[in-house]
């Protein structure tokens, strides 16, 4: 069910709330610039049953404001730091109200989402040290890391405050490529529009191009064949797998097992190649489409069997050996009450006890099998490890029931549109790091006007400071490492 209402600004924080207290969950807030003002669309989202509602609040043009919802929602408080530098709309009363993705050499005044906001000016001195909450007292000092790393990774800076190897506070700077990728997407075509939502992480071309998809099918009233939707799903757990695996092998790299690291990483290679096969790209890009899917070949059951047999294997010898375990054991808690407010995703959610998945809640296909999440309260990095290592098990089912389904090398074409469709759709997909939510909206002439997507990275990022509060410095690589958090799909 999804349902919209147009409400004045005074309405929205009661609105908010009674959304809230109803178990709904504020997946995405996405400012709009129409013809007479600015519009600001919030997406409230609960399942099963799958439920989308819309609040739509028109602000003045002459002064953009909203009354802040950050006492209600902490991702809410984000969302209105990233509208107000994007877009220079004010969250009234908001508690933080410095800023989150201009850096401090953005100039003052210029907003790049604005329809007047012309060409990029250059940029500015900088205009002071970055706000930094500071530690201090005898003994405490700061261990700065980043924005530039050692590895082929997105720049982040990491400031750390410590008492010996004991870290009280750090602090995450992200935001230091931003993209524009919102801006991109305006004026494309609906096809022009799958490339872009494909790389937007590059490790999640399914997730991101389906959830795309999923919106642009609603905005249109497309109807996709049954059969796309079993591949869609098949796809959407090869990508779950690889990724998992990989992370499995470098969790056990970052505490000194690094054979069994080279196993996870040839494992995966294996797949990346069989990603290949079925899409033609390692990275399965090509495979979703707009109102269908594309397969060049199906997965062979007995080459996943033992795939899946040597994953088991790779498992069994970590969580077998003292050293793993243990140093995976009780390290960066993440508490069920810190992961509920900070409004965590996917497998950091559900590693802390919150079950939350978007094929249960928002499923676009029929899962036949008994889909059950994988669950641990203990919030630590061995937490992570295990619903990783359990969901990997739930998608090979998963995989083996959709190929049944499927006719090999079958190319499943696009259903045209009705015609009847609203002009604007929403997509939410469970992606291998948690549910991303995908946002459309139509010009008259086909094309995208806007399109606001939400990676589950942005609810996360917050997470991992509190996690790493009294762990140890040594502790850092290994816990990034079980959160795996995206910068690209943060910073757009």
């Amino acid at each position: 069910m999804h349902t919209t209402h147009d409400i004045g600004v005074t309405e929205l924080p009661q609105r908010a709330a009674e959304l809230l207290d109803d178990g709904r969950r504020l997946a995405l807030v996405a400012a709009h610039h129409d013809d007479h003002g600015i519009r600001v669309v919030y997406l409230f989202v609960s399942g099963p049953p799958d439920t989308r509602t819309e609040l739509h609040v028109r602000l003045d043009p002459d002064r953009p404001e909203v009354p802040t919802l950050a006492h209600l929602s902490f991702p809410a408080g984000r969302f209105e730091r990233e509208m107000r530098d994007l877009f220079g709309i004010t969250p009234l009363d908001h508690p933080l109200p410095r800023r989150l993705v201009r850096h401090f050499h953005w100039p003052r005044g210029w907003y790049p989402m604005r329809p007047d906001a012309g060409p990029p000016p250059a940029f500015g001195e900088q205009e002071g040290p970055y706000p930094f909450l500071e530690a201090e007292g005898d003994g405490v000092y700061e261990i700065p890391v980043g924005p530039v790393h050692a590895g082929l990774i997105e720049p982040g800076h990491f400031r750390f405050s410590v008492v010996g190897e004991t870290i009280l506070k750090l602090k995450a700077r992200l935001w230091f490529v931003h993209k524009g990728v919102e801006k991109l997407f305006q004026g494309r075509s609906i096809a022009a529009g799958l490339p872009l939502a494909e790389r937007i992480s590059g490790d999640t071309a399914v997730g991101h191009a389906l959830a795309y998809c999923l919106a642009v099918e609603e905005a249109t009233g497309t109807e996709v064949p049954a059969e796309a939707g079993y591949a869609r799903a098949l796809l959407l757990e090869l990508e779950r797998v690889h990724n998992h695996v990989a992370d499995l092998g470098m969790l056990c790299n970052d505490v000194g097992h690094g054979i069994l690291n080279a196993h996870a990483q040839r494992v995966r290679e294996q797949l990346l190649r069989l990603n290949r096969e079925i899409t033609g790209h390692r990275l399965l890009r090509g495979g979703v489409i707009p109102g269908g899917a594309a397969l060049r070949t199906l997965p062979d059951p007995t080459r996943l069997k033992a795939i899946g047999a040597d994953i088991r294997e790779i498992t069994d010898l970590a969580l077998g050996h003292s050293t793993v375990r243990d140093r995976f054991t009780g390290t960066a808690i993440l508490k069920t009450a810190a992961a509920r407010e900070i409004g965590c995703l996917g497998y950091v959610a559900r590693a802390s006890g919150l079950p939350g998945d978007a094929r249960l809640a928002h499923p676009f296909t029929q899962y036949d099998t008994g889909l059950a999440a994988s669950v641990h309260d203990s919030g630590d990095v061995l937490a992570r490890f295990l619903v990783r290592a359990e969901e990997i098990e739930i998608s090979l089912a998963l995989i083996e029931q959709f190929t049944h389904g499927l006719t090999s090398g079958a190319v499943l074409g696009p259903s045209p549109a009705t015609g009847t469709g609203p002009r604007t759709g929403v997509g939410l997909v469970e992606g291998w790091r948690g549910t991303i939510a995908t946002r459309v909206e139509l010009a008259p002439d086909g094309t995208l006007s806007r399109v606001k997507l939400v990676d589950p990275s942005f609810f996360n990022w917050p997470a991992l400071p509190v996690a790493l509060t009294d762990t140890i410095v040594p502790d850092f690589p290994l816990t990034n490492k079980s959160f795996n958090l995206s910068y690209a799909g943060n910073d757009l």
